[in-house]
């Protein structure tokens, strides 16, 4: 048993166990190898660090940004391997898995995992997860998670020091091979927005940039934005979300700079109005002037009642930026991911990534929970807004089946688009297909099928014009008024249970300061810990917030499986007693871990935060 998680202030472990780094399978094969297949032996001498991550997940995402600069300044030693591991069926597919690697530009080699056997080999139970192997093939390190680049930055120069002195670390080019560039006038688009002139702008979301097209939606007016990731003048990093404010300027959000943009077209001018370039971490700011407020990850913006929406993706919440008051802050959400309605500053979210605005709603896709949602006035004398569903469930079951919205089911929505006659459209994404909810009959139904990755759609006349992400064009449907017949597929999540032993469970977050750092409790405890369970009443005693890193957890007899939901967040500092000001750094986590209770099974259930489990 690790006792580092069970103290208030964990010390940091004897370092580096020896355990042997299991090989590495995947059905999938390889991708950026140039068609070699990679073995743990074609690392011996280089720094390995296994990325196991899913091109859903927008933590995973995040975690790409935070590994390149790593990844460039240590080319010579460091080769990082990203596992793709699914979630989604869609995430299975092999063809999905080589658009998601150009899409998120992963320039380093892939081994696609279809059927989790390399996850299940290193004990991963959650994405991102990050092991690190030393140049002797053996497991020095694991990460759940964001916010470790720093540290695992740190350990790289000491595993480089010390193999270098004994003679174990081979220098020298790694095995990524680029793939072949791919000509078209857009390449994974992400959103689209119809302007008062009647021509089409799209974010071109994997060249950087903004793409005007003619009414025809194919050619090519201008091109805005430098086509080359950045922040600086008219420069976007993977922009996605457009929005039409009332002086004739378009909103965007320019998601991998955590910053809402805008675009005048009048004058082809681009401004930042709200983020620092910086993503937001727990503790924070969640309001005050736009500019000073750091974001994270916004995927969508709406224009509803007086502000501008925003699907922020990276933290599970709605934002709103108000562009006369020059403010911008939380409207709704926790941070938890989850599907939980109610009271807007109650309710629980994954990934929010599409909205569109009615008179009295603003729609949500929210990708993660499968679901359609939507934000309304709290009426009854109330002040404030509410959070309702109408398609979903929760975050591990997905599929496609049309009927009654309590039992139909999405996979992975991006998009929606409010209809005239009051119902919308959703932006299927997963399913490849467009489907409908009708409020005013409760149903959903299919309009079209074989869409490409569908990840917006805007009304043109009396078409619907759709975002075909992965086909890398706008495809232009006439509205049916007769749904398309489907059969009925509903899916899961496909991790395995893990298996607990009934009564009383451990939980026990693992978490060793980096090396040359400590545990930040200058202003009070620097750990969290949330836990909360599906359905609720798997757990008897146990839930709630506290700031150990360890829980007793009370199982409930008469509940037999669920889901536990764990949230954990840990502050360090630099250890450095001649240093006022100290570097401090955030770590954290949400893990879904699907338990089933049976008598023998475990009594004690660790999650690495950051370290090794002993």
């Amino acid at each position: 048993m690790n006792d580092a998680a069970s103290a208030p202030t964990p010390a940091p472990a004897p370092r580096r166990a020896r355990v042997r780094a299991p090989e590495l399978i995947g059905k999938g094969g390889w991708l950026n190898t140039g068609g070699k297949e990679l073995s743990l032996a074609d690392l011996r001498g280089r720094i390995a660090i296994l990325d196991f991550w899913t091109f859903c997940c927008i933590n995973c995402l995040h975690v790409l940004d935070e590994l390149r600069e790593l990844e460039e300044k240590h080319r010579d030693t460091v080769v990082i391997i990203g596992v793709h591991s699914p979630k989604f069926v869609h995430e299975a597919e092999h063809a999905a898995v080589v658009d998601a690697v150009e899409r998120y530009q992963v320039h380093h080699p892939v081994l696609d995992d279809p059927e989790l056997e390399t996850w299940k080999q290193y004990a991963v139970r959650a994405w991102p997860t990050l092991v690190v192997i030393d140049p002797e093939g053996y497991i020095v390190a694991q990460h759940a998670g964001e916010g470790h680049a720093h540290a695992i930055a740190r350990l790289v120069e000491e595993l480089e020091a010390e193999h270098e002195a004994k003679g174990t670390l081979r220098r020298g080019d790694g095995p990524y091979v680029a793939p072949e560039p791919v000509a078209g006038d857009l390449r994974f688009p992400g959103k689209a927005l119809l302007l008062p002139s009647g021509n089409l702008l799209v974010s071109d979301t994997t060249r950087h940039q903004l793409v005007e097209l003619a009414a025809d939606g194919e050619s090519v007016v201008r091109r805005i934005g430098s086509g080359e990731r950045g922040f600086a003048g008219d420069s976007f990093s993977e922009p996605q979300g457009l929005a039409l404010l009332p002086d004739g300027r378009v909103v965007v959000a320019d998601t991998v700079n955590h910053a809402l943009r805008t675009f005048d077209p009048a004058t082809g001018h681009v401004e930042t109005v709200a983020g620092t370039g910086r993503q937001w971490w727990q503790g924070s700011p969640t309001s005050g002037p736009a500019l000073e407020v750091d974001l994270s990850s916004p995927w969508d913006v709406a224009w509803w009642q007086g502000r501008v929406w925003i699907a922020m993706a990276g933290v599970h919440q709605l934002w709103a930026w108000d562009p006369e008051a020059g403010t911008v802050g939380v409207a709704a959400g926790t941070t938890n991911e989850g599907l939980l309605d109610g009271p807007a500053a109650e309710a629980w979210f994954a990934q929010p990534s599409g909205l569109a605005a009615a008179a009295d709603r603003l729609w949500i896709a929210d990708s993660e929970t499968s679901a359609l949602r939507y934000v309304e006035a709290a009426g009854d004398g109330h002040d404030g807004y509410v959070i309702k569903s109408a398609v979903g469930t929760g975050l591990f079951d997905f599929g496609h089946r049309d009927g009654e919205a309590a039992q139909a089911l999405l996979q992975h929505p991006l998009g929606v688009t409010a209809l005239p006659d009051g119902s919308v459209a959703v932006c299927d994404t997963y399913n490849h297909a467009l489907r409908r909810y009708d409020p005013a009959t409760g149903r959903v139904s299919t309009l079209a099928t074989d869409l490409r990755e569908p990840s917006d759609a805007v009304l043109v006349g009396e078409d619907i014009v759709v975002v075909e992400s992965a086909r890398h064009r706008l495809t232009r449907l006439r509205l049916p008024e007769e749904a398309v017949r489907v059969d009925a597929v509903p899916h899961r999540t496909q991790r395995a249970a893990t298996e607990v032993a009934p009564g009383t469970l451990r939980l026990d977050v693992v978490f060793q300061a980096p090396s040359g750092q400590k545990l930040d409790t200058r202003y009070g405890p620097s750990t969290r810990l949330l836990v909360s369970s599906t359905p609720p009443e798997l757990l008897a005693d146990g839930e709630g917030a506290g700031t150990d890193l360890f829980r007793e957890l009370a199982l409930n007899p008469d509940v037999t499986e669920g889901v536990l939901h764990v949230s954990a967040m840990a502050a360090s500092c630099d250890d450095d007693p001649a240093n006022e000001y100290p570097a401090c750094h955030v770590h954290q986590q949400d893990w879904g871990v699907p338990v089933r209770v049976t008598a023998d099974g475990v009594s004690r259930l660790p999650l690495v935060l950051a370290g090794m489990d002993g």
